[in-house]
């Protein structure tokens, strides 16, 4: 579930709202940026760690097809976003060790 602040009209406090949907929206903006990460890391791989680096990026990329395949054919948006956070894992996790010469903070767990 996700968390979100929002303030209360009357009394002023701020309290958390648990949001339990997964929108086609929100799902759609997790596509986009997934895939905007795999694009980006399969034109970055470490050349050292070639086979290390394809391997990860092969793992992203097969939970994003999975995803795709949740959404499209199973219609299953909890499956399809569980399987888009699993490839963007496998690409943060190869950026972070190296694998992935990148310096993307918005679409992976480095510094700029």
């Amino acid at each position: 579930m996700i968390q979100k602040l929002e303030k209360d009209r009357l009394f002023g406090y701020i309290y958390l709202k648990m949001i339990d949907k997964i929108t086609p929206e929100k799902l759609h903006q997790y596509f986009s940026i997934t895939k905007e990460a795999l694009d980006k890391a399969q034109k970055a791989l470490d050349k050292d760690r070639l086979k290390e680096a394809e391997d990860f990026w092969d793992m992203a990329s097969r939970y994003y097809s999975d995803a795709q395949y949740f959404q499209n054919e199973k219609k299953d948006f909890v499956l399809a976003f569980a399987a888009l956070n699993y490839a963007h894992g496998w690409l943060d996790a190869g950026a972070r060790i190296g694998l992935f010469k990148v310096k993307d903070s918005r679409l992976f767990t480095v510094d700029d």
